[in-house]
């Protein structure tokens, strides 16, 4: 059994208020919930998922059992009343239970109508497995602005690198480590995410187009992001696109970052680039390893945005002359770090001393595949990727 790195937080958090953990489809949502309830809670929690015909109806009834002590509503917001139902039963019997509720979709924003919930719970977003996570669950302590610690260089580093780098983070797949599974694991995912979760709740027509986009997104990561070239490819409106676009993030199948915008560069204004939450769909390696390295940046930056309250954001970094470094870490928008990532180091880029020098970026890395590798040059530090994602969560 992994034990996630949320599991502390949530507990410590559900003493004060309602917890909300959303994430992508088996991310481990569910599983971290009931591993609270059965660490913490034996034979003292309740589970009822909405999917579930005898769980929707004890929902809708509102009778709980006296003798229970935590409440785990999972996949609650396809219920149309959601909100106005949990704000209910929160301010009824806020002193008597303690209420963890999962969900596949952004909880934080979906279904914007009707009482608001705000200061009734703490939100967490659940990401997959990283190199941190699956190496040590010590507790995570960061200092903003000052550089992450690294740890040294170890043969497990490495191999669960390359575990999460050709399985990616999903835990059933770091588990089973087969590239058949992983195939099978692909295709189940995909439809039960468009078939079932989206289906449920979203008005779209033509959910086999849907699944066209899906296929199409994998060739789209790493590069400028635009909706025309899909709009085309699909023969849709740019409303309809910007659409499915909207959905499909919602329900975490993809994540777009934004140019960082300052006036010290004449920088983009909108373009996205678009990653996804499973990076093992992506074929090209290079790719692929950009995007894993995005999703460990995001999992942080998240982290202490939903734990620490520090507004944490990822960007990249582009200007008008083309010059561009794949992410950059800013804190209250200030520059923390940033990062270009590489299969193997040849030379320092230059838009990386550019951006460095101009933005007074503090730290500044070009993170390599290969193994073995940590010096400074010219205050750029190069290092391998599996010492590099050792400092985050």
């Amino acid at each position: 059994m992994i034990k996630r790195y949320l599991e502390k937080l949530v507990l410590e958090d559900l003493k004060d208020k309602m917890v909300f953990i959303a994430g992508p489809r088996q991310v481990g949502k569910t599983t971290l919930a009931l591993d609270i309830g059965e660490k913490f809670f034996p034979n003292r929690y309740l589970y009822l998922n909405w999917d579930n015909r005898e769980d929707r109806k004890s929902i809708l009834n509102g009778f709980f059992r006296a003798d229970k002590e935590l409440l785990i509503f999972d996949e609650i917001h396809k219920y149309k009343n959601w909100k106005n139902y949990l704000k209910g039963v929160y301010d009824k019997y806020k002193t008597k239970f303690k209420i963890l509720i999962t969900g596949s979709s952004r909880l934080d924003i979906y279904r914007r109508g009707g009482d608001s919930l705000l200061g009734r719970y703490y939100y967490y977003r659940l990401h997959p497995l990283s190199l941190k996570e699956l190496l040590s669950n010590k507790e995570i302590k960061f200092t903003p602005l000052e550089e992450p610690e690294f740890l040294d260089f170890n043969k497990k580093n490495e191999e669960l690198l390359n575990t999460l780098f050709y399985f990616g983070g999903f835990p059933e797949m770091v588990v089973k480590r087969t590239r058949k599974a992983l195939r099978r694991w692909h295709n189940e995912r995909v439809d039960r995410v468009i078939k079932e979760d989206i289906r449920d709740i979203e008005n779209v027509r033509d959910l086999s187009a849907l699944q066209t986009l899906v296929e199409l997104l994998p060739d789209k990561v790493g590069s400028l992001f635009s909706l025309n070239s899909l709009r085309e490819d699909l023969a849709v409106t740019h409303k309809t696109i910007s659409f499915w676009v909207d959905i499909l993030e919602r329900f975490y199948y993809h994540f777009r970052i934004y140019p960082f915008q300052t006036k010290r560069i004449k920088s983009l204004k909108k373009e996205a680039k678009v990653y996804l939450w499973d990076w093992s769909e992506i074929k090209d390696e290079s790719i692929r390893f950009e995007n894993m390295v995005a999703s460990h940046l995001l999992k942080f930056c998240y982290f202490l945005f939903d734990t620490e309250g520090y507004k944490a954001n990822l960007y990249y970094l582009r200007d008008i002359e083309k010059r561009e470094v794949d992410f950059l870490v800013a804190i209250d928008g200030k520059p923390w770090f940033c990062v270009e990532t590489k299969s193997s180091f040849k030379d320092i880029p230059a838009a990386l001393r550019y951006f460095g020098e101009k933005l007074k970026i503090p730290f500044i890395y070009e993170v390599v595949r290969e193994k073995s590798i940590d010096y400074i040059k010219d205050n750029i530090r190069i290092i391998s990727a599996d010492k590099f994602l050792t400092a985050f969560v």
